[in-house]
C-alpha cells in the first residue's frame, strides 16, 4: 500500500468526547514531523448540573460510544489508537484498564495507548515513584476510581484533589492559575510525584513548569499518552519545554 502523503512515517487514530476542546491542540504539540493525528469524536451530551452520580453515568456513557468512534476512525487506516480521554481508562482498576483496552484493540486489531496504563508507564520511567498525588477536573466519586487503579498498580495515593467542573466544556475553562494553586495545594514532602488526569483540563506547558519549581516528576496524562504512543511505535524524538518525560526518555 502506498504511503499517506503528510502521515508517511505514522497515522495515529485519536479517540476523544466530542465535548474535549484540548486533546487536540495539545497532541498537535507533540506531533513529529510525518506523524499524523486523526481525531474521532465521542459523541458526549454535554451538562450544566455534574455532580458525583451524573459525572460517573456521563464516563460511562462515553465508554459505551467508544467503539463507533473506533469504527470510525479505522476507516482512515490509522497505524496505532490514543485514547483522548482518561476517565474510562481507570473504571475498576486495573481490571478494567486491560478490559477496555483489550476490548477495543480486538475491534480494531491495532494497539492503543490509555492513560492509565500510559501514566504507569510514564511513572515506572521516572523511576523511585512510589507515593502519588493526584489532581483532577473530576467529581470525588470519579477521583476513587483513579485512586484504585493506580493502587492496583502498586503506588500510594497519599492525596487527592478534584476540581469539580460544572460541565463537560467547563473542564476546558479551567484556568492556569487554578490549575497552579492546586498542584501546590496537594504537594509534600510526602509526595514522590504528581499526577494529573482529565484530558479536557490544559496542564501540558503548566506541568512541565511545576516539574521546575515543585522538584519532581508532574505528569499531564495527555503528555503521558501521547508520550506513550509514540515510545510504543518506535519514535524517539525529545521534545523541550514539555516536561521530562518528553526530554529525557
Amino acid at each position: 500500500m502506498s504511503r499517506d502523503v503528510q502521515g508517511f512515517r505514522q497515522k495515529f487514530g485519536v479517540i476523544g468526547p466530542s465535548t474535549n476542546t484540548i486533546v487536540q491542540p495539545d497532541f498537535e504539540a507533540m506531533r513529529p514531523y510525518g506523524v499524523t493525528n486523526h481525531y474521532s469524536r465521542i459523541f458526549t451530551p454535554d451538562t450544566n448540573a455534574m455532580s458525583n452520580e451524573s459525572f460517573i453515568a456521563g464516563a460511562k456513557l462515553i465508554g459505551q460510544n467508544t467503539l463507533e468512534a473506533v469504527r470510525s476512525v479505522l476507516t482512515c487506516a490509522p497505524d496505532h489508537l490514543v485514547m483522548g480521554m482518561s476517565a474510562v481508562t481507570f473504571f475498576d482498576g486495573r481490571r478494567g484498564a486491560d478490559a477496555f483496552q483489550k476490548e477495543v484493540e480486538d475491534l480494531a486489531g491495532i494497539g492503543i495507548s490509555i492513560g492509565s496504563h500510559a501514566c504507569t508507564a510514564a511513572l515506572q520511567a521516572y523511576g523511585g515513584v512510589r507515593r502519588l498525588a493526584v489532581l483532577s477536573p473530576y467529581w470525588p466519586a470519579m477521583n476513587e476510581q483513579v485512586k484504585l487503579y493506580f493502587e492496583d498498580m502498586g503506588f500510594e495515593v497519599v492525596r487527592d484533589h478534584a476540581m469539580q467542573a460544572k460541565s463537560w466544556t467547563g473542564i476546558a475553562a479551567i484556568t492556569t492559575a487554578e490549575c497552579a494553586a492546586a498542584l501546590k495545594s496537594i504537594d509534600g514532602d510526602d509526595v514522590d510525584a504528581i499526577v494529573q488526569v482529565g484530558t479536557n483540563l490544559s496542564m501540558v506547558r503548566l506541568a512541565a513548569a511545576a516539574e521546575l519549581w515543585l522538584g519532581k516528576p508532574v505528569i499531564a496524562i495527555n503528555t503521558a499518552t501521547y508520550w506513550h504512543a509514540l515510545r510504543t511505535r518506535g519514535f524517539s524524538e525529545r521534545f523541550g519545554g514539555m516536561g521530562r518525560l518528553l526530554e529525557d526518555f
